[in-house]
């Protein structure tokens, strides 16, 4: 047995687990970084290159094969064209430390931060009929829309949105758009929704919080500068006239995870590894 172990427990062993271990946490932290981009859906279709090469090379169907080698050999720069937001993002959390050391518990306090920095907007905004327009990302990239805006990249806090919308100033005339419990942008311009099912009664804010509803999943948040009213959209529906209590009840729960799925890999497996000790 001592032998086995010996045999077992060597220099290159060690090294590849250790080599193993490495590539898998960086795969992990990948997929956490891309997840919430528009990334994902493109390597769906990099997925589905990949399935027509390989049934071209068992069909033989040779000008298939040489139209997906080519798409292929340029694959390396469209990518870096295509993933430039995500690169970015991914340079700057490696720059910040973000990328190896960022607490699951962390980021969790930060959701719960932030809904309620955003509820003290609201109530500030609401009482005195200031017109908001408050979206945040979730899975779907907001890229496109992001372009639109004046960059912010600032702290989410309630004071820093009730001036944006300030009647008359540079930046009130359009959204905010919140990405990675941080504002990104404000002033940048959302699709309009052209649904009938809209009230007549509701203006353009209502109408471009609908639009981005209908192609993303992100959660807006509209405040009526006619009645103080909070609207929310989210997934092509819109809650009109919401009450404090109501709309804190969905922000919770949209925006702020489950404390038991926050925990990392490692906190999974000690998790496991414990409660199979307790049980012995």
């Amino acid at each position: 047995m001592s032998e086995i172990i010996h045999n077992i427990l060597t220099w290159t062993t060690l090294s590849d687990l250790v080599d193993i271990v490495v590539v898998w946490y960086l795969l992990y932290r990948l997929i956490m970084l891309l997840r919430g981009t528009k990334a994902v859906q493109l390597f769906r279709g990099i997925l589905v290159i990949a399935v027509v090469r390989i049934i071209a090379w068992y069909a033989r169907l040779s000008v298939v094969g040489w139209l997906i080698d080519q798409i292929i050999n340029w694959s390396v720069v469209a990518i870096v064209i295509i993933f430039q937001p995500e690169i970015r993002r991914g340079l700057e959390h490696i720059g910040r430390g973000s990328f190896f050391l960022r607490g699951q518990d962390s980021a969790r306090e930060q959701e719960i931060k932030m809904v309620g920095e955003l509820d003290k907007a609201i109530q500030y905004m609401s009482k005195r009929r200031i017109g908001a327009l408050i979206t945040i990302q979730r899975n779907t990239g907001l890229e496109e829309y992001i372009e639109t805006g004046i960059t912010m990249d600032a702290a989410i806090t309630g004071e820093l949105l009730i001036n944006t919308f300030i009647p008359n100033t540079p930046l009130h005339d359009g959204a905010v758009i919140i990405r990675d419990n941080r504002i990104a942008v404000a002033a940048a311009y959302l699709p309009l929704s052209e649904s009938s099912a809209i009230p007549k009664n509701l203006g353009t804010r209502h109408r471009a919080a609908v639009g981005i509803s209908e192609v993303t999943d992100a959660v807006t948040i509209v405040v009526s500068e006619e009645t103080g009213g909070v609207t929310i959209t989210n997934n092509s529906h819109f809650m009109v006239d919401l009450s404090r209590d109501d709309y804190l009840k969905f922000l919770n729960a949209q925006l702020v995870s489950p404390e038991q799925e926050r925990r990392n890999p490692w906190q999974e497996f000690w998790h496991g590894f414990t409660k199979k000790g307790a049980k012995k």
